[in-house]
């Protein structure tokens, strides 16, 4: 598997290898290396034929059978030819624009970390020897994501909302109170990588005082910004320190769309 670890013990002395001139070792050697990396646009493929990104995968020849073990193994490093096609016709082009092939960015990264949640792996988006011997498993198992895929949107430009889409379908639109102009919420795009029902979230307001606020349906996407439900008189404006704040049963139809990996993009 890619970077596994290798060891060569090559043995010394009579009992040892000989050089064609009859030579020997005078003691024998150990050569220890890594094997490289596979390539990102076979982890691509690999995904789609999971059914973990919004896009399928086509191969241009005969397909390698899924329980192919030295087949597939070798493809990790040499993929086959082929064309990726997005499967819904709804996602905004904001998503599209994300799409590389063969280059890993946060689009591939947050592939990942849903198959990694998926499958009793840390969800970091790392690419290791235990995410390509997982994922050739389910490939070989027939084990595909059921789940669907997600993306949501924060506009903060007024007024300030939150739209999600599942599997090209917007799903919740909802208006949304990000940073004020002392903790604003980043720009960019960020993949939810901790999830909870609920939490007291506590710290420190830009006046000094301190908060403790019981809060629901919480979604963290970047550092402490989360998606989450908070009490307030209205929504749509900057109120939060960060986070992206929703009404009650806004947060609730949003929290399932919002799985580990989800890209959560902020503009405005």
């Amino acid at each position: 598997m890619p970077l596994s670890a290798v060891a060569i013990s090559i043995p010394g002395g009579s009992a040892g290898v000989r050089g064609v001139g009859g030579g020997v070792l005078s003691q024998g050697v150990v050569d220890r290396f890594r094997i490289e990396n596979g390539s990102v646009l076979r982890l691509q493929q690999l995904l789609s034929l999971l059914d973990y990104s919004p896009l399928s995968w086509t191969p241009a020849s005969s397909p390698i059978a899924n329980g192919d073990v030295a087949a597939q193994t070798a493809a990790i490093f040499s993929p086959p030819n082929g064309t990726f096609t997005w499967r819904d016709r709804g996602w905004p082009g904001r998503l599209r624009a994300l799409w590389k092939p063969g280059t890993y960015t946060v689009f591939t990264k947050g592939l990942i970390m849903s198959f990694q949640a998926d499958h009793g792996l840390y969800p970091n988006g790392a690419v290791g020897p235990n995410l390509w011997a997982t994922m050739l498993s389910a490939l070989a198992s027939g084990t595909v994501n059921t789940g669907g895929y997600n993306f949501a949107l924060a506009d903060k430009v007024a007024p300030q909302r939150l739209t999600v889409w599942h599997d090209g379908r917007i799903v919740v639109a909802s208006p949304a109170n990000t940073g004020i102009a002392d903790s604003p919420t980043p720009d960019g795009t960020f993949p939810v990588d901790t999830r909870l029902r609920s939490q007291v979230m506590r710290g420190t307001n830009p006046g000094g005082g301190k908060y403790a606020d019981l809060v629901q349906y919480i979604a963290y996407f970047h550092h402490n910004d989360a998606i989450h439900y908070m009490p307030r008189a209205d929504y749509g404006i900057p109120q939060s320190l960060g986070c992206i704040e929703l009404p009650l049963a806004d947060a609730a139809r949003a929290w399932p769309y919002l799985a580990y990996g989800t890209l959560v993009m902020v503009i405005g």
